[in-house]
This record gives structure tokens, sequence and C-alpha cells, in this order.
């Protein structure tokens, strides 16, 4: 029996439901055995693959273990998860949901304290006068070491936050926080600043593959299909299609030459251009004398190599 592809997917929240609706734009729709609370699906559209339903923490265990083969999770989870997420996990997209900033934040009526270079002189200063190190208050441990010690801060201690951290300070349970936020209104809230050169991560969901896992030809040619499909879709939303009667004119193939030559491709009946250049695209070859000119957006643009699907084969061969 051939080994399915198995794909991990959010199993509740806005995510799980950003990450549907965004199956679903690539027509692949999620269809969940045993109803609304089951734990397996499948992809309409993909033959071979197994879907299960878990949450978000647990989808980046999985892929740093091997368990599941691919799987859509926040990247600050998975970058939690290992230092060395390279040699473990392979990014394969960013899909531009599920955005969210990882910051080191303060009090703001710490005036005084605005920059990393601040912070790690009131933590000394902290540390001399009291005898105890600050508290940071964080469920980001691995990431709060790292961007810490980049930035010269030692004189410092993490607690394990295990609910609400940005309710920490205010609790006394700690002096600063590391935590996400994605307009910083929870933070501001509570009572706290994030300090100006304190991003650690932009973070966003990622659709993501295990380099731990086993793969096979029957999972790889299965994986193969879905990264065409999402590729295809992700090139189409960017580009739009140029038609117009051709003329074999000198202007027309002038006009022509200079758009392919800027980055448009010939298609046997127009071109196809970047959308955020339509308009332009569009007044030149008028300008030219052609036309009328439409437009109109692909469902979705196959190219001839899949630049995710060679990345992935090149690791796990």
């Amino acid at each position: 029996m051939s080994q399915p592809l198995v794909i991990a997917v959010p199993s509740k929240g806005r995510l799980k439901e950003q990450v549907e609706a965004w199956l679903s734009d690539c027509g692949l729709e999620l269809q969940t055995a045993g109803g609304a609370r089951g734990y397996l699906a499948s992809l309409s559209g993909l033959p071979g693959a197994q879907v299960r339903l878990v949450s978000a923490g647990e989808i980046a265990e999985a892929l740093d273990t091997g368990d599941v083969h691919i799987g859509v999770t926040g990247e600050d989870l998975l970058r939690e998860r290992n230092e060395s997420l390279d040699s473990r996990v392979l990014l394969l997209r960013a899909l531009g949901f599920g955005r969210a900033d990882l910051v080191v934040a303060g009090p703001k009526s710490w005036l005084d304290v605005e920059t990393m270079a601040d912070l790690e002189e009131v933590a000394h200063d902290h540390l001399a006068r009291t005898g105890g190190r600050l508290r940071v208050a964080t469920k980001y441990l691995a990431q709060t070491r790292a961007f810490f010690a980049r930035h010269g801060v030692a004189d410092y201690r993490i607690v394990e936050s295990g609910g609400a951290t940005e309710g920490a300070p205010a609790a006394g349970a700690a002096e600063l926080v590391v935590d996400i936020t994605t307009s910083g209104a929870t933070l501001a809230a509570n009572g706290l600043k994030r300090l100006a050169d304190g991003l650690i991560l932009r973070s966003q969901a990622q659709l993501a593959a295990s380099l731990r896992a086993r793969w096979g030809a029957a999972s790889l040619a299965t994986a193969e299909r879905l990264l065409r499909i999402v590729e295809g879709r992700a090139a189409a939303r960017a580009r739009a299609t140029l038609i117009w009667a051709q003329s074999a004119s000198a202007a027309e193939a002038r006009v022509v030459a200079k758009l392919v030559a800027e980055g448009a491709a010939r298609r046997p009946n127009g071109l196809l251009v970047d959308a955020a250049h339509l308009a332009e695209a569009a007044r030149r070859l008028t300008e030219a004398g052609l036309g009328p000119v439409t437009a109109a957006r692909p469902d979705f643009v196959f190219d001839v190599d899949c630049a995710a699907f060679q990345a992935l084969k090149a690791r796990v061969a």
C-alpha cells in the first residue's frame, strides 16, 4: 500500500478558518471525517493525502519530529521548537495570514527605557541594587534567550508564562514580557510599551515540510501535486493577462518586446503581466495604437518548474 502524504492543519480558532479559506481558494475543499468534531479529513482534488486536524502547537511539534510530512502553523511556533529549524523543517510558502509580531515590551512608566541597550543598563542596575535579576514573562523561551543574547542583555531570568503573559507585570510576576501581538492594543491596555528595537520575529502562517518525516515516492508525488496547485494559485493572484487583436505591426513588436524584457510573458493572444503593472502595460499598448485591450485574471498559472517542490525534493532525496 502506498504511503499517504500526511498533512496537519489547525483544528480550531481563527487560524483554522483562514487555512480552510485558503485551501478552498486553491480548489482544495477540506472534508472532515466524522462531522465537524472529527480529527481526520481529506482534501478534494488531492488523492493520496491524509489530513490531521490538531492544534497549531502540536503541528509545530509534529513537523519537528517527523510525525507529519507537511503542515500549516505559525512561524513563531516553528522557531520556538528548535534553534536549528532549517535543518529539521523547510518553510515552503508564507501564506499572508495569521500575522503577529513577537516583541519585547516593558512598563510605560519606564520612561528612560526605549531600546534593548537601555534595557541592558536597567537590568544591570537592578541586579546591583536589589541582588535580583529582572523577570521576563514569556512562552517563547528559546527565542527570548537568543534575542537577549544578541543584544548583550544577561542580567535577567525567564518566568515561564502559562496564561495571559501581558498581565504578568500588573500581577507582580514579572517586570517585562516577550509575547505575540497583532495591533499592540492588549499590551497598551496592560500598561506596556513595545521597545523600539524589540521586534524578535514578524510571524505569519507558513506552509512547511518536515525534513525528518519518512518520504517515499508516493508521498513526494502527492506533495508535488499539492505544491503545484498552491504555487499556481499564488502566481495567478499576482498576474493578469492582457489581450488585444494582434496586428503584427512594427509598433506592436516594439512595445511587446519592451514589456517582455521587463518581465512580461508572451501568450498566444497577448501577454501575462505582473498585476501591479497592469494599468501601465495596458497604457503603453494602447498608446502604440493597439486595442481595445482587455484584462483578465487567471485562476491558476502553472509554470514548468515548481520551485517549492524542487527545494523539498533536494532536501529529502
